[in-house]
This record gives C-alpha cells, sequence and structure tokens, in this order.
C-alpha cells in the first residue's frame, strides 16, 4: 500500500511538473507577445507623435509664409534690426521709432508683405479685425450691381481696358471678373463684421490674409469702388453740379487723372502692380471706407508731415485707422499700448 501511494504521489507530481512545463512555456510566450506588443505601441505612438509634430510645424511655418500680415513684434526691437549703423538716415529713422515709442504710446507694430497692394491690406486688415461695419453709403446702395451699372446704366464700355493688378489687362472678362471681386469683398466684410467675439475675428482675418486670391479680389474691389465714384463726380463736374466732396476736384485736376478714363488707365490699373496708392488716393480711400486713416510719415520725422491724416475733414463718428510708413510706399500697422 505505501508502495503504491508513494508511486500515486510521484506521478502526480511529475503530471504536475509537466503541465507546469507546459504553462510556463506559454506564459513566456505571452509575457513575450505582450512585451512585444507593448514596445510596438511605444515606438509607433512616438512615431505618430514626431509626425504630428512636424505636420504642426509644417502647417505653422506654411502660414507664417503665407500670411501677408505677421504677428506683432517689438517696435523699438525692430527699429533696432531694421536700421542698424551709424549713417544719418539710420539715426534719423531710430529717433523716429523712439518718438512713436515714448509720446504716441506705440509700442509695437504687425508687418505688412511688401508689394503694391500694401497700404490696401493695412487698411483692409484693420477694419476686418476691428469688426467696422460698412460704410453708411455701402449700406444703402448694393455693391454688387455697381459693375453692371457702370458698364449699361452709364455706358463706360471703357472698363473692359480694367486691369487686375499683377493679372495685367483682362479684356471681355473684366466685367465678370469685377462682379466676383465686388462677391468676395461683400460676403467677408458681412461675416467678419458679424462675428462679436475678437480672437475668432482674429482667425478669421489670419485666415483671409492668408489666401492671396481672395485677397486680390478685396483690394481689387476696393480700386472699382473708386473709380466708380469719380464716376460720378466727373458726371457731376460736367452737368455743372458740385461734387459731393472738393477731393474729387482736386483729383481730376490733375493732368494724369483729368477724367474717368486717365484716371483708371494712369494710376488704378499700375496699382497693385508697379505702384502704391499716392496721398490724394488716400484721401478718397478714407472718405470712401468712411474712415479716418491716421499716418506716420517716419521719413517726415521733425516737420508738420510727421503725422497727418487722410482725409483731414473727416466725420468724428468714423472710426480710426492708424498706419505707419518710412517711405510712403511701404506701410506697417502701429499698435498702441498705455
Amino acid at each position: 500500500g505505501r508502495h503504491e501511494a508513494r508511486s500515486w504521489t510521484t506521478a502526480t507530481k511529475q503530471s504536475l511538473c509537466h503541465m507546469w512545463e507546459k504553462v510556463k512555456v506559454q506564459l513566456m510566450l505571452s509575457m513575450s507577445f505582450l512585451v512585444a506588443v507593448f514596445w510596438y505601441c511605444r515606438r509607433l505612438y512616438s512615431f505618430l507623435a514626431q509626425l504630428l509634430k512636424r505636420w504642426s510645424n509644417y502647417l505653422q511655418r506654411k502660414l507664417i509664409r503665407n500670411l501677408s500680415v505677421l504677428t506683432e513684434v517689438d517696435l523699438l526691437g525692430y527699429s533696432a534690426r531694421e536700421w542698424k549703423g551709424e549713417t544719418k538716415q539710420a539715426k534719423h529713422m531710430r529717433e523716429a521709432y523712439e518718438e512713436l515709442f515714448w509720446s504716441y504710446h506705440i509700442k509695437y507694430l504687425r508687418q505688412v508683405r511688401r508689394d503694391n497692394y500694401c497700404v490696401l491690406r493695412a487698411v483692409l486688415f484693420q477694419i476686418f479685425s476691428q469688426g467696422i461695419p460698412f460704410p453708411s453709403w455701402m449700406k444703402e446702395r448694393d455693391i454688387l450691381k455697381l459693375p453692371e451699372k457702370l458698364l449699361y446704366s452709364q455706358g463706360c464700355n471703357w472698363i473692359q481696358q480694367y486691369s487686375f493688378g499683377p493679372e495685367r489687362y483682362m479684356g471681355p472678362n473684366a466685367f465678370g471678373k469685377l462682379r466676383k471681386c465686388m462677391e468676395t469683398l461683400k460676403t467677408n466684410w458681412t461675416e467678419i463684421s458679424a462675428t462679436k467675439d475678437y480672437e475668432e475675428r482674429g482667425n478669421m482675418c489670419n485666415t483671409l490674409f492668408s489666401d492671396e486670391s481672395k485677397e486680390h479680389k478685396l483690394y481689387e474691389a476696393i480700386k472699382f469702388i473708386m473709380l466708380y465714384e469719380v464716376v460720378e463726380a466727373y458726371e457731376q463736374i460736367k452737368n455743372g453740379e458740385e461734387p459731393v466732396h472738393n477731393l474729387f476736384s482736386l483729383l481730376l485736376a490733375r493732368d494724369s487723372s483729368s477724367d474717368p478714363l486717365s484716371f483708371m488707365m494712369n494710376h488704378l490699373n499700375s496699382i497693385g502692380d508697379s505702384i502704391c496708392l499716392d496721398q490724394v488716393e488716400l484721401f478718397l480711400l478714407g472718405y470712401l471706407l468712411e474712415v479716418k486713416l491716421r499716418v506716420y510719415r517716419l521719413h517726415q520725422f521733425n516737420t508738420e508731415e510727421f503725422q497727418v491724416n487722410y482725409p483731414d475733414d473727416y466725420r468724428r463718428e468714423w472710426n480710426e485707422i492708424s498706419l505707419l510708413t518710412e517711405d510712403d510706399r511701404y506701410y506697417h500697422i502701429p499698435l498702441f499700448r498705455t
């Protein structure tokens, strides 16, 4: 009986040992598999995190590169970087920037892309980012109908010679393209000005002003509105009436813009391509958009022309748009801090 008991015990131990060996192998295989899965998941997570980071950096660089109005930078830091050295001009500019910083409380600026749409970009960006609504006269008229009215009601067939900045002459397609420009202006202005949240409005502006095609349509729409108002003023003068504002008489008194056609051919067609707006056209721009354009002209520092307003007879209820220029060609956006 003892022999049988020992045999049974031995057999049981052997059986258990054999089972444990099998279970141990399975456990080791399972643990190895889990370790491999964990290692793989960790590597995959690390790879995806790096990929996401690279993609995020790429999108950020692309947005910054395409954004035509950059984020704010310190005013004096910008001045020190841009105007190094001890030349008379460099010292003059640094002094002008210091005057803006200490006396006018302009602490930062936003750089605007330097092309021939520069001033239109700086003005429209501020109108949109501040949520400024349509001018009163635009609320009373449908600006989408202005190209049609000019072509058919007033018989200005010569608008087929209208050039869209760098795109130059458009011919018979000019009317349709002008209509699209007006639609882009009205749609975006309506949508952004209706957005009350400042941060959301800023994001909408950043998106809009990183889309070159839409941007150019905005500027061409503003140019066409300028042309349309000059046509109306010209007709009033021809009929012996006084124009609604004396700036039209001043504009039409120039040899290069004695009528709407010459104004378009000699001035408007080149804006965005080879020239910017001149001072008379800045008066017109401020008047049509019903904003006071306050311009700090750094090259005129220590003269009465250092700070000028366009137009100078602005109405009190108009919103103020500030611009900063070193040469009356390229403009930046000054930012005030008290």
